[in-house]
């Protein structure tokens, strides 16, 4: 059967092209993994416990939108945490906010726009959902450069008027990823009066929230209370994966308005996968608490901490405001090259930043960049730093 032709230009995904670029060579040294962003703290206590109490919610249909206990737990997080009062029918539990970020374009994206041709924007570099998201609805994707000359945030203001008219959907991850920028709420809400102007929506990915160095990033819902902004114009996704280190419980949430929630819910339950009643009793557990929340931020702040001390000398190294990866720019310029000297000079493995982003305007903005994720525990994580200084960089 022929694929689609309008997904003949995706790339493979980026982690089996590591694969295919490392692979087939030995590493020099004892390994040691900084490739994909997968927490590594521990879970919270609780989980066990919970599950094994909530077992036989496995014989049972899970509720599609999450259950009137998960939806209230996340109601209070909101709350707590950007001073934003929710209604139940502007929540919906996700299994993952992959599916969210995806499902949201299908949803909610119109298929002309003017009768033209739709757009939908994304940073460059970008998580690579949101490019499949916009080929999926038959939208054209714009990525827009997120380098240090913009700030390593995307400049969406400075698009021609012409690209904004056609406009339906502009993607934004803060903290960003894989950069670490934080988007502050001046950007945020300039973006939301550009998309008043264009009359396009924001899908703001906000999973890396709970992971900063200084202060908690300002959310695209809070910005929106203060501005004004109609609430179907922003959906925002949340994730228990990297703030709860539990990624493996696929758990998250979007929030937006309520004609817009209506839409997605009428798509997940013809096509969604509801997350099992026993993941949801956790994640209820999860939204509620804090104390493991800040015990895995002082680990991650102490890890920037760390990355620092190995780094200080490195020209032009962004320090990450939040998120847990480095965004390194190699000496040669080539993140490829980079990645393969030193996964068979040390066995330290990292990602080229090419992986992460699409060549626009005849430039690849991740190509002179690795990623480097600051998962492992932290004694792991200091010797593979300092092999990657070493290597790279001395």
């Amino acid at each position: 059967m022929a694929f689609p032709e309008r997904f003949s230009n995706l790339p493979d995904y980026a982690f089996p092209r590591l694969r295919k670029l490392l692979d087939g060579h030995a590493p020099g040294g004892v390994p040691v993994a900084m490739t994909i962003g997968e927490p590594q703290h521990p879970m919270p206590d609780f989980v066990g416990p919970l599950l094994a109490q909530h077992l036989d919610g496995f014989g049972v249909y899970p509720p599609n939108d999450g259950t009137p206990e998960l939806i209230a737990a996340i109601q209070g997080w909101v709350q707590r945490r950007y001073g934003v009062t929710l209604a139940a029918d502007q929540i919906m539990a996700l299994n993952g906010t992959r599916e969210g970020l995806f499902n949201a374009a299908v949803a909610l994206a119109p298929e002309t726009k003017s009768g033209r041709r739709p757009v939908i924007l994304m940073p460059n570099p970008f998580y690579q959902v949101y490019a499949v998201a916009a080929l999926t609805v038959g939208a054209e994707p714009v990525y827009v450069p997120a380098t240090a000359e913009t700030g390593f945030l995307p400049d969406y203001e400075g698009l021609p008027a012409d690209v904004l008219d056609r406009v339906t959907v502009a993607y934004l991850c803060s903290p960003a990823n894989p950069q670490g920028v934080i988007a502050p709420a001046d950007y945020l809400a300039r973006l939301m009066a550009l998309a008043e102007k264009h009359d396009f929506r924001i899908f703001a990915d906000e999973c890396y929230s709970e992971i900063w160095r200084d202060a908690p990033p300002p959310g695209a819902l809070q910005v929106a209370q203060d501005t004004g902004t109609n609430p179907e114009r922003v959906a925002v996704f949340h994730s228990l994966s990297k703030r709860s280190n539990l990624p493996g419980l696929r758990s998250g949430f979007v929030a937006t308005g309520a004609a817009s929630m209506a839409r997605l819910r009428q798509l997940r339950a013809f096509a969604g996968a509801p997350l099992p009643l026993p993941l949801q009793r956790v994640s209820e557990a999860a939204w509620s608490d804090e104390a493991h929340v800040a015990a895995s931020l002082a680990l991650y702040q102490a890890k920037f901490r760390m990355a620092d001390e190995v780094f200080s000398g490195l020209h032009n190294r962004v320090s990450p405001e939040g998120g847990f990866f480095l965004w390194l720019p190699v000496p040669q310029g080539d993140g490829e090259a980079a990645a393969l000297k030193l996964w068979r000079e040390t066995g330290v493995r990292v990602l080229p930043g090419a992986y992460l982003s699409r060549e626009a305007g005849g430039a690849n903005p991740g190509k002179a960049y690795i990623r480097v994720a600051l998962v492992t525990p932290q004694t792991e994580l200091q010797h593979g730093l300092i092999r990657l200084r070493d290597c790279l960089y001395d």
